[in-house]
């Protein structure tokens, strides 16, 4: 039996259509019964039956914060992919990004030592790679620093820890650290927020950049793996080191819209940050743009994928097939 945390969002959906579609025996825990339609939508993008797969899995109500509920789900697990995390870049809520994803990670690992589970896969981040350096890739061995770090980085960071305290009390552990992933649903966060941006047709494009991979590619990488004998690694995902204008430019272009032309400058990134600010003060919303928002987009980071490659003769997907198929069904949900 395989448990899967997270499986209401893009990597957790996607994985559990690829299991439930081998007919393997998975469960899966779920916050709301809304969520569970995200699932469902997920897998109408690949196939006309998806009840039909959606009741091949097995549900159960849990939280990552709530241990008695786990232990109900982790019973009789023999398998583990913790893909469950609060994402958010806003400095203010980092006390909930460390309850979440630092808290309901160790809350994962102590109960996968307890009842003796044989493998955990944690889907982590490409942000808790250390930086690349001038005409040097980032490797899984790069350095990694918390300066400039954003808050949802650093929590998933330190979530790392609790894996590999973990991995020292016997525990067999994979991490894979993707990129941006691309892949089609959950337009309000991630890959999604640029299709959204590009349906809008802005002209203006921010100078840097960073890795993106598929969000089958991520699924693929975190099964094979899972059912290698590779134990105590981490993995970068990254098909592709592209600018945000490359980026843009294949979206716009998958869309039949407009691609940017004008790049950003610090000075409108920093006009914006304060107006950000502004904003939070007077409605209470998130903050969007930070100075680590910043720096991001200002900046190229640049990744080395021979690992995976090398660990599993993995070979990437062609990254334009994931952006075309993510547009058509980005544009038939708007």
């Amino acid at each position: 039996m395989i448990l899967v945390t997270g499986g209401t969002g893009l990597v957790g959906s996607h994985l559990l259509l690829k299991l439930a579609q081998t007919n393997t025996e998975v469960r899966a825990i779920y916050r709301t019964e809304s969520k569970l339609d995200n699932v469902k939508k997920i897998f109408s993008y690949y196939t006309p039956n998806p009840q039909t797969i959606f009741d091949k899995i097995e549900w159960v109500k849990a939280d990552v914060l709530d241990i008695p509920a786990l232990e109900i789900a982790i019973e009789g697990v023999d398998y583990v992919y913790h893909a469950a995390a609060l994402i958010s870049f806003d400095p203010n809520d980092f006390d909930s990004l460390k309850k979440v994803n630092v808290e309901g990670t160790a809350n994962i690992v102590n109960l996968c030592l307890a009842h003796q589970i044989r493998k955990l896969c944690y889907v982590s981040t490409i942000g808790t790679i250390g930086r690349s350096l001038t005409n040097k890739e980032a490797t899984e061995d790069s350095e990694w620093t918390d300066q400039n770090t954003n808050v949802y980085a650093r929590t998933k960071y330190a979530a790392e820890m609790e894996v590999w305290r973990g991995s020292q009390e016997n525990l067999e552990v994979v991490i894979v650290n993707p990129g941006v992933i691309v892949g089609p649903g959950f337009w309000g966060t991630g890959s999604g927020k640029l299709f959204k941006t590009a349906n809008k047709e802005y002209n203006y494009y921010p100078p840097g950049g960073t890795g993106f991979v598929t969000v089958s590619d991520v699924v693929n990488a975190m099964i094979g793996l899972m059912t290698s004998n590779i134990v105590g690694e981490r993995f970068i995902l990254v098909s592709k080191n592209l600018s945000f204008k490359d980026i843009l430019t294949r979206i716009t272009l998958a869309m039949n819209k407009k691609p940017p032309t004008k790049v950003l400058q610090l000075w409108q990134l920093q006009f914006g940050r304060y107006l950000d600010i502004l904003l939070h003060l007077l409605t209470g919303n998130g903050r969007r743009i930070t100075k680590n928002t910043i720096y991001s987009l200002l900046n190229i980071e640049v990744y080395n994928n021979s690992k995976i490659k090398n660990a599993l003769n993995f070979k990437f997907q062609v990254l334009d097939e994931a952006i075309k198929l993510s547009a058509d069904c980005f544009i038939f949900d708007h």
